[in-house]
This record gives structure tokens, C-alpha cells and sequence, in this order.
């Protein structure tokens, strides 16, 4: 795939060590260490390999990826290894999407306890589709199904939401029978909403009374427990949103469809337009007026203040499994879903596909179509004492 015209990185070169004195009193050493690598990210800074065509003998160098789930460069490889992964739990069935998002005034809140309310967010959304699902009045079955937080909208604000991917339908309580939904939307929405705002709001309370959340500048009067419950009082004035297309269809969609949703950054260097006198212009869907496409444009202090406010806590895990797909339960409920569900054919096998940029050791020339081999690794040091190559370089 070619090269963006412009990327994030080239962005962060751009704003320079300006931005880190301008931003001091909010910038966190983590914030400092995913700018850090996204602006390294394929360079001669991280090294490298040269790889060889094995039937023509074309040569190419490919730097290393920096790995920061944060970096729009690095996401694409790690998409495909995870939906190849996918594959083998695909079951031959329609599949669903629900997005459950927490409202406007959590937000200011979530983004002072990433961690806790994030963690909250996967929490209550789970249980309640768990919940609602075994209820008879519903479906009646036990289901399984991934979730995936974002925590921006189109404009890069701060809008925490999970996306939940769920088979249409699930295991009959007694494991003898899948059943169907009955409803065109899978659930009811209106009732998901009320007990996901109840399950979110308990948990809130009781993470509260246990001292787990912090409150800094203008939300310091929450530490205090009588003005917390007036605020929280406030979350009960309004339905909370739930989403649910109509189930889409099977296993062949399934990857395409999920390949939109998992391992998404705040904005992929596709989206951006230009850079000039300070400015930065990026491509953005208004979905309140039938996903239209329009121009923002952002002075570059700004768009990297929203870009890194989206920065995800130190080893929290943004994918989950749930119900029948969780690690404990998987290997014995999933080959039991296939059954049911009249599969006749193996589960497919994941497969490996090389690429310039990763880490994998084989990919196909780009001239000829054989197989490129790593023939020599250099570290960063060792590539500032190389002369200029008079091969490729894959960016």
C-alpha cells in the first residue's frame, strides 16, 4: 500500500519539542512515550532488515515497526493477525451489533480514571447483555460475543462507547439447542439502555465509596460523598444509548465488517487533507446528516491534544471476550455452537501473511512475486554507519 501523503508522525515531527513545553502541566510521561514512537515508527531509529527476493534478487530495506497500539501505522498487521485469528470462532450464523455509550457528563470523569471507568464501561455493558439475553421474556440463551472500546467520535472528541459483536442468538439453558432471536434487532434496545445505565451507576457508587476514583480541578467537589450523589442523580434524567443494527449477514462479512471496528486509532492517516500555516485538515463523517463527508480543520496543538487524549492506560486490554467466547469457556462451548448450528466443515485454520512493514520474515517482491527473505538485521546504530542504500526502502 502506498505511502499517505501526510501522518500522524509527520505531524508530531512538525510540533516538535514546542509542543511538549507548550503542553507540560497536562502531558504525561506515557502521552511523551507514544510520541515518541509514532514519530520512530518505521525510521532508521528502530533499525531494521534487507530482504531479498528469492527468485529475482531485488532488494529492499524495511525499518521497524514501533508496536504502540496508539500509532495508525502499526495497527493495519496487527488487525489481520488478530481477524485471522477470528476466523476459526466464526460461527455459520447472522451476527449483531450493539454499541453501548456512556453519556456526555461521564466524560470529563472518565478521562481523570481511564482505568476504572473504562474497565466499569466493558463491565455493565456485559453483564447486561448476559442478563438480558438469558431472560426468557428475550431470548432465553446463553451467548458469546467481543467487545471493542473507542473512545472517539468523528471529530476526535472524547466519547467513550464499546462496540459489541454478537452470534444471533445462543446456547438453550440445559446446551441442547441454539437458539434464534426473536426480535429484528436481536434486543430491545429501550431495555438494554435502562439496565445498562442501572448496572454502570451501582457500579460507579460503589467504586466511589471505596476511594478507586480520583477528582482533580473542577471536578474536586465530587470526592465529597453528598455533592457525588447529586451529581450522579443528574446521569437518571435521560435514557442512556444503545445501538443495534438489524443482524447482518454470516461468516463471509463477518471479517470484513469487523475489520472496520478492531484495532482502530482515533484517526487513521487516510482521514488527513493537508497541513499548512499551522493548521491541520482532516476527513471526518457527520452522522447527523446522513454520514456526509466534511473537512475539520484543527490548529496542530489542538489535533494532538485530542489525538493523545484518547490514549489508553498501560496494559488495559481494549478487545474482550464474553460469554461462550471467554478463555475459560471457549474450547468446550464453541465446538458445541457449531454443532448445533449444523456445521459440517472445520473451523477455519488461521494463516500468517507477511508484509513489509512487520515483523513476519516472508513477503512477496513487489517486481517479480517470489518470496522476499531477510538476508541481514541492523539495529539503529548500526544503520546510522550505513551508506546510502541503492535499493528500496519500504516506509
Amino acid at each position: 500500500m502506498d505511502r499517505p501523503p501526510l501522518e500522524v508522525a509527520d505531524l508530531i515531527r512538525a510540533a516538535g519539542p514546542g509542543f511538549i513545553e507548550r503542553s507540560h502541566r497536562w502531558l504525561t510521561s506515557l502521552h511523551r512515550k507514544v510520541l515518541t514512537a509514532i514519530e520512530r515508527c518505521r525510521t532508521s531509529a528502530l533499525g531494521g532488515h534487507v530482504d531479498e527476493c528469492s527468485r529475482c534478487g531485488h532488494r529492499v530495506i524495511s525499518y521497524n515497526s514501533c508496536r504502540n497500539r496508539h500509532c495508525p501505522k502499526c495497527q493495519g498487521n496487527a488487525r489481520e493477525r488478530w481477524l485471522a485469528d477470528r476466523q476459526q470462532e466464526l460461527l455459520p450464523t447472522r451476527y449483531a451489533h450493539v454499541v453501548f455509550t456512556l453519556p456526555h457528563l461521564l466524560a470529563p470523569l472518565a478521562l481523570q480514571n481511564k482505568k476504572i471507568i473504562y474497565g466499569l464501561l466493558f463491565r455493565a455493558s456485559a453483564e447486561t447483555l448476559l442478563e438480558i439475553a438469558r431472560d426468557p421474556k428475550h431470548l432465553g440463551a446463553d451467548i458469546g460475543f467481543f467487545s471493542v472500546l473507542h473512545t472517539w467520535n468523528q471529530k476526535l472528541e472524547h466519547h467513550p462507547h464499546v462496540h459489541c459483536v454478537v452470534p444471533a442468538g445462543g446456547l438453550s439453558p440445559d446446551h441442547t439447542a441454539w437458539i434464534k432471536p426473536r426480535y429484528p434487532f436481536f434486543l430491545p434496545v429501550k431495555v438494554l439502555g435502562r439496565v445498562f445505565r442501572g448496572k454502570f451507576v451501582s457500579a460507579l457508587r460503589r467504586a466511589h465509596s471505596r476511594g478507586e476514583l480520583g477528582f482533580h480541578g473542577q471536578l474536586g467537589f465530587l470526592a465529597h460523598p453528598k455533592a457525588f450523589s447529586s451529581w450522579i442523580r443528574q446521569l437518571f434524567r435521560n435514557d442512556w444509548v444503545v445501538y443495534c443494527k438489524r443482524p447482518f449477514g454470516g461468516p463471509e462479512h463477518v471479517i470484513r465488517y469487523l475489520g472496520a471496528y478492531t484495532h482502530r486509532v482515533a484517526i487513521s492517516n487516510r482521514r488527513l487533507v493537508s497541513f499548512s500555516d499551522g493548521k491541520v485538515t482532516f476527513r471526518w463523517r457527520d452522522s447527523a446528516h446522513k454520514n456526509k463527508k466534511r473537512l475539520m480543520s484543527l490548529a496542530l496543538d489542538e489535533f494532538l491534544r485530542r489525538f493523545l487524549l484518547h490514549t489508553l492506560p498501560t496494559g488495559f486490554v481494549r478487545i474482550r471476550h464474553f460469554g461462550f467466547l471467554a478463555n475459560r469457556k471457549r474450547a468446550g462451548l464453541l465446538p458445541l455452537c457449531f454443532h448445533l448450528l449444523g456445521s459440517t466443515t472445520e473451523p477455519a485454520t488461521p494463516t500468517n501473511q507477511g508484509s513489509p512493514g512487520g515483523n513476519t520474515p516472508a513477503w512477496n517482491c513487489p517486481l517479480c512475486g517470489g518470496v522476499m527473505v531477510i538476508i541481514e538485521r541492523f539495529t539503529a546504530a548500526a544503520s546510522l554507519a550505513r551508506s546510502p542504500p541503492s535499493f528500496g526502502i519500504v516506509p
